[in-house]
C-alpha cells in the first residue's frame, strides 16, 4: 500500500511538473505558418514589410531612421511614416521591379554588395524571400493604413525556477477589421532587466537570475509587456494573501508568494509616528506627541493618528507643495510676477486641500481657468486683480473659484510646449519624444502630438482686441509704457500703485475664438469637432473623467503611491505607458478604480495607502527581501526632502513654547510660502529641491549625497541655526539652576526633537558621559543635538 502511495504520489509530481513546464518555461508551437512566409501570398506594407525592417534595424536611430539617414536613403524613424518609407525604398533604383532578385536593398541587406550595416538576412531566408515577394508584386505601398487592435502574446505571464531556463513567446496581432495573424517573428523584443531574463530576436526568454522584469513586445503600433519573474525560493510561501479581501496588501502579498519573498515585520510605534508624520504632514511628531503615542496601549492607535494628520493644516501645506511640484510652480517661468504670482498659486492650492477639494475637481478649476470670472468686464477684472496686492483690506485670491497661473507661464505660450507640459502634468505621459517622431516605446506619433498640440492653440495671454483702449489708458495713469498690442508685464514702481489701492492694467488669460471648426484626433481616444467658440479645454477634461481613461487617476494615485514608497508602482512615476508596465497592474488598478468612486477624494488614498501593513512594514530585511526595492517587502529607508530638512533642524532647535508655531506658520515654512523663495538657494539644490523648469518627475532628487553630509556638518546655516536655537536659549537661562539629575531627561528631549524615539540605554549612558565632561550643560546639549543632527537616522525617512 506504502509502496502505490508512493508511485501515485510521483505520478502527481510529474503531471505538476509537467504542467508547470509547459505554462512557464516552454511554449509549444501554436496555428498554421504565418501569412508572411507562405510563398503564394502577397506581403502587406504595412503590416510585413515595415515591421520586418524594424526587427533588422534598418529603421534604428543608428541606421536608416536617423535624421541625416544612412548612404543617402533614409526612413522614418521606427516606421510610421509609410510614405516616407515607400518613397525610400523606391527611390535611385533601390527597387527593380522586373528583376526582383537584383534589387539594390536584397542585394546589400545579404552583403552581395557592400553595406555598412552588415548582413542583416541570408539569401533564400524567410525575410529574403518575403522582400522579394513584395518587390515581385509591384512594390506597392497602402492606400489607407490599417488599425492595430491589440496584440494576444502567450504566455501572459512566466515563472522561471533555475538559470538557464526558456520560454518562447508567441505573437497574434489582431486587427480592427478582425483580421488574426501569427507575427511573433515580425516582432521586436526588449528585456527591461537583463540581469533577470534575456530575450532574442525570436522571442525566446532565458532566464539570468532572481527578481522581476517584464519582457516588451513591439509590432506595428502594438506594444504589450509580459511579467517575468524568478523567485529566489518557490517554496516559500506567505498564503496569507487567500484570506485577505481585495486590497493593497492582497495584491502585494500575491506578487511576493509567486516571488518567495517573505515581507518584513511591522514596524515598531516609534518608526511609525516619524515615518507618517513625514509622508502626511512634511513634519516631525513633537516630543508629547512621540510620548503620547508611545504610552497609547489602544490598538487603533495608529489609524486614528493618520486621520488625526488628514485633518492639520500641515497636511494640507506639505502635500500643496508636492501638487505644485507635479503641475510647475516655478517664479521664475510666470510671466506675470513671478514670486507673488507662485504664492498665489500655492496659496490657492492650499487652501483646496483644507476644504478637501475632490482631486477631479481641483484639476478641473486649472485646467478650465481664465483671467476673467464669468459676466466680469475688463474693468472689473483689473479692479479685482489690484484689489489682491493692496495693503489695506487686501482681497485672498485663494477664494477665487479658478486659479489661472498655470497657463501664463511662459513655458505655456507655445501649443506645443503646452502638450508637452499638460500631458506631464495631468496625465503622467512623456510626448517629448513623439514632438520629431514616432515614440520608441509608447502609441504617441508625431500626427498624435500635433494634433493634440492644435488644441491649445487658442490658449492665450495678453490683452483682447476690445479691451486694449482701456488697458492703455490705466497704463497711462500709472506710468507703465505699452509698445506691445499684447501689453506689458507689471513692474514694481507700477504694483506699488496696486499697494495704494489704485487700479493697474493687467493681461488676462483667455480663449480666442477659431477661424473655423476644426476636426482634431484626442491622443488615440477619438475624433473631436471643435466650434470656433468652444473652448478647447472642455473635451480633454471631460475625456480625462471618463471610467475609461487609463492616465488621469492612474498617474495621480501612481504619483501619490511613490510619494510613500519611493517608487512608483508604474516607475518612473510620470512615464505611464505601455512598455514601461507596472510591477503590480491589479494594485494599481483597484486602488485606482477606488478612488474614482470615492469622488477623487485625496484623503481616501492618503488614507488607504497609509493604514496598509506595506507601508507600515519595518525597514530591516530579512534573508528573502535584501535585494527587493520595487515589491513593497519592506520600507525603503528615503532621505528627506530639501523643504523637511529645512523646517525640521527649525523645528527641533525651537523653544518649547515654539514647537506648535514652527510647524503651523506657513509664512515660515520650507513647504510654505518659502518654497518658492528658497528655490534654487544653495541649501534646496544641495538637497535636491526641483526649480520646476522642466516636464520630469526626476527634477527632485532624493539621492543621498557627500555633500549633504558635509552641508550638516559645516555649513554655516546649521551653526546659525544651532546658535540661535530658541531651546538652547531657553537651557542657557536655566543654566545655574540645572543639575545632573536633569541631564536624563533633557538627553531623552534631545532624541525625542530629532530621531522621534527614546535613546536605548547605551546611546543615553554615552551622551550622559559628554555632558557630564562638557564645560556648561548648553555646550553638551550643542554638541549633542549637532551629533544627532548629523545622524543617518535624522536626515532618512525609514
Amino acid at each position: 500500500m506504502k509502496r502505490l502511495l508512493v508511485a501515485f504520489v510521483g505520478i502527481v509530481c510529474l503531471l505538476a511538473g509537467a504542467l508547470e513546464s509547459v505554462r512557464s518555461e516552454t511554449l509549444p508551437a501554436k496555428g498554421d505558418q504565418p501569412f508572411f512566409k507562405d510563398p503564394s501570398q502577397v506581403p502587406d506594407f504595412q503590416r510585413h514589410v515595415i515591421p520586418l525592417l524594424g526587427r533588422l534595424g534598418c529603421n534604428g536611430r543608428s541606421c536608416h531612421g536617423s535624421f541625416q539617414g544612412q548612404g543617402g536613403f533614409r526612413l522614418s524613424l521606427f516606421g510610421f511614416d509609410f510614405r516616407m518609407d515607400l518613397a525610400g525604398l523606391t527611390a535611385d533604383d533601390r527597387i527593380d521591379r522586373a528583376h526582383a532578385a537584383d534589387s539594390l536593398v536584397l542585394q546589400k541587406g545579404t552583403l552581395q554588395i557592400d553595406h555598412e550595416g552588415g548582413r542583416r538576412f541570408e539569401v533564400g531566408s524567410w525575410e529574403h524571400g518575403l522582400l522579394q515577394r513584395w518587390i515581385e508584386s509591384g512594390a506597392k505601398g497602402i492606400a489607407v493604413p490599417s488599425k492595430l487592435s491589440r496584440l494576444e502574446v502567450t504566455p501572459d505571464e512566466v515563472v522561471f525556477h533555475s538559470n538557464g531556463a526558456s520560454a518562447a513567446l508567441q505573437v497574434i496581432a489582431v486587427w480592427e477589421n478582425g483580421d488574426r495573424e501569427n507575427v511573433t517573428e515580425l516582432c521586436r523584443f526588449r528585456t527591461n532587466d537583463d540581469s533577470v531574463v534575456s530575450v532574442d530576436g525570436s522571442g525566446v526568454m532565458t532566464s539570468q537570475g532572481v527578481g522581476d522584469t517584464h519582457v516588451v513586445v513591439f509590432y506595428d503600433n502594438g506594444i504589450a509587456a509580459v511579467p517575468v519573474m524568478r523567485p529566489r525560493d518557490a517554496s516559500l510561501k506567505l498564503s496569507s494573501h487567500q484570506t485577505l479581501a481585495p486590497g493593497i496588501d492582497y495584491f502585494v502579498n500575491e506578487k511576493l508568494d509567486k516571488l518567495g519573498i517573505i515581507p518584513s515585520d511591522i514596524c515598531t510605534d516609534a518608526e511609525f509616528l516619524r515615518r507618517v508624520s513625514i509622508d502626511l504632514t512634511g513634519t516631525l511628531p513633537t516630543p508629547d506627541e512621540v510620548t503620547r503615542f508611545l504610552a497609547d496601549a489602544s490598538p487603533e492607535k495608529r489609524q486614528r493618528k493618520i486621520d488625526e494628520l488628514l485633518n492639520r493644516p500641515a497636511y494640507a501645506a506639505w502635500w500643496a507643495n508636492k501638487l505644485c511640484d507635479f503641475s510647475g510652480c516655478n517664479p521664475q517661468q510666470q510671466a506675470e510676477l513671478g514670486q507673488e504670482t507662485s504664492v498665489q498659486w500655492y496659496m490657492w492650492t492650499y487652501k483646496r486641500l483644507l476644504e478637501n477639494a475632490p482631486y477631479d475637481e481641483l484639476v478641473r478649476r486649472i485646467v478650465l481657468a481664465e483671467g476673467r470670472q464669468q459676466g466680469q468686464s475688463y474693468e472689473e477684472y483689473a479692479r479685482e486683480m489690484s484689489s489682491y496686492y493692496r495693503e489695506q483690506d487686501p482681497q485672498d485670491f485663494a477664494d477665487r473659484e479658478f486659479m489661472p497661473h498655470y497657463w501664463t507661464r511662459r513655458s505655456m505660450q507655445k501649443p506645443e510646449d503646452a502638450a508637452q507640459a499638460f500631458a506631464h502634468n495631468f496625465l503622467g505621459v512623456r510626448l517629448q519624444c513623439a514632438q520629431c517622431h514616432k515614440h520608441p516605446f509608447a502609441p504617441w506619433t508625431q500626427d498624435d502630438f500635433k494634433q493634440f498640440a492644435r488644441f491649445f492653440e487658442p490658449i492665450k495671454f495678453g490683452v483682447q482686441s476690445p479691451d486694449e483702449n482701456r488697458y492703455r489708458e490705466i497704463a497711462k495713469t500709472v506710468g507703465l509704457n505699452v509698445s506691445d498690442k499684447n501689453g506689458a508685464p507689471i513692474r514694481d514702481d507700477v504694483l506699488r500703485h496696486a499697494r495704494k489701492g489704485r487700479v493697474i492694467p493687467w493681461r488676462e488669460l483667455y480663449v480666442a475664438d477659431r477661424n473655423s471648426e476644426v476636426n482634431l484626433d484626442l491622443l488615440r481616444s477619438r475624433k473631436i469637432s471643435l466650434a470656433p467658440e468652444l473652448d478647447p479645454r472642455t473635451p480633454i477634461m471631460e475625456w480625462m473623467l471618463e471610467p475609461e481613461n487609463s492616465y488621469f487617476a492612474k498617474a495621480f494615485v501612481n504619483r501619490v503611491w511613490a510619494g510613500y514608497f519611493h517608487v512608483g508602482i508604474v516607475d518612473p512615476p510620470d512615464d505611464l505607458n505601455p512598455a514601461n508596465p507596472p510591477s503590480h497592474p491589479k494594485l494599481l488598478d483597484w486602488l485606482t478604480q477606488g478612488f474614482v468612486e470615492s469622488g477623487y477624494d485625496m484623503k481616501w488614498l492618503h488614507r488607504t495607502i497609509a493604514s496598509s501593513d506595506a507601508y507600515q512594514r519595518s525597514w530591516k530585511p530579512n534573508e528573502t527581501n535584501e535585494e527587493d526595492r520595487r515589491n513593497f517587502s519592506r520600507a525603503i529607508p528615503r532621505r528627506l526632502p530639501a523643504e523637511i530638512v529645512y523646517d525640521s533642524v527649525k523645528q527641533s532647535l525651537a523653544a518649547s513654547d515654539q514647537q506648535q508655531e514652527v510647524r503651523t506658520d506657513l509664512s515660515r515654512r520650507a513647504i510654505g510660502h518659502l518654497s518658492m523663495r528658497l528655490a534654487g538657494t544653495y541649501a534646496m539644490q544641495v538637497f535636491g529641491k526641483p526649480d520646476r523648469a522642466v516636464n520630469c518627475d526626476c527634477e527632485r532628487s532624493n539621492q543621498s549625497t557627500l555633500l549633504q553630509s558635509i552641508f550638516l556638518q559645516n555649513d554655516p546655516l546649521i551653526d546659525q541655526r544651532l546658535e540661535g536655537s530658541g531651546w538652547l536659549e531657553e537651557l542657557s537661562r536655566q543654566e545655574e539652576s540645572l543639575t545632573k539629575a536633569d541631564h536624563p531627561a533633557l538627553v531623552r528631549e534631545a532624541w525625542l526633537r530629532t530621531v522621534c524615539r527614546l535613546p536605548s540605554p547605551d546611546e543615553e549612558t554615552r551622551a550622559l558621559q559628554h555632558l557630564s565632561s562638557a564645560e556648561s550643560t548648553v555646550d553638551g546639549m550643542r554638541d549633542l543635538l549637532w551629533a544627532l543632527l548629523n545622524t543617518k537616522e535624522y536626515i532618512l525617512n525609514k
